[in-house]
């Protein structure tokens, strides 16, 4: 399998978000929650006050006719509901939700409380892809963005701290993840390889059928 690198506005930034993940983990470590499996409960698109009161986890109220985002107050995982294409993320210590003027919009999170090593992060990634596959969504870009695999040829991919592995996926004409994984030096476990894990879900934003 050819693996090749995307490059799109979303995916220039992934580096620098994965930076940003993993200063936030280490700030918030002190403040994590303790309560199990906290949750943000959402469905796309919804009033912002009816995701807050189905919604385990707090998170603070959206602005009135304002366009920006909030994050939980405590580490979380997301519950996104919809009655086709439903899934759960593993707990989140990175998880943005943005609002439009008191709706529920984009989602970009790193849906892990801390870098991993390369066989954690490929478990949280292929059960993602496996929930995805179940409940209706499709891979997208096949050719140039396969779905991952636990295969040499990927692994190769994701050790190479130059590259970031992405996969695209679509849920009918509704919605749009881009799942990433790369390289990333944690100071905490200077010996180790460890990894980061993004995940960005928005309505559709690439041409359904390009390769």
């Amino acid at each position: 399998m050819k693996l090749r690198i995307q490059v799109g506005s979303r995916r220039q930034n992934f580096v620098c978000v994965s930076i940003a993940i993993v200063g936030l983990i280490l700030i918030s470590g002190f403040f994590h929650s303790f309560a199990a499996e906290p949750e943000i409960a959402l469905v796309y698109g919804e009033p912002w006050e009816d995701m807050r009161q189905r919604s385990s986890a707090k998170i603070a109220p959206a602005i009135p006719d304002e366009i920006w985002f909030r994050m939980p107050k405590s580490d979380a995982r997301l519950r996104f509901i919809d009655p086709h294409y439903g899934f759960v993320t593993p707990l989140a210590r990175f998880f943005a939700i943005t609002f439009n003027k008191g709706e529920v919009r984009n989602i970009r999170m790193s849906p892990q409380v801390e870098p991993l090593l390369l066989d954690d992060a490929l478990k949280v990634v292929l059960d993602l892809q496996d929930q995805w596959r179940a409940n209706g969504w499709v891979a997208m870009r096949r050719l140039s963005a396969p779905p991952f695999a636990d295969t040499p040829q990927w692994r190769a991919l994701f050790r190479d701290k130059n590259k970031v592995g992405v996969t695209y996926w679509q849920a009918g004409g509704r919605y749009q993840v881009l799942l990433g994984l790369n390289r990333f030096k944690d100071t905490r476990n200077p010996g180790q390889e460890r990894y980061m894990i993004m995940l960005d879900l928005g309505k559709p934003w690439l041409p359904e059928h390009i390769e």
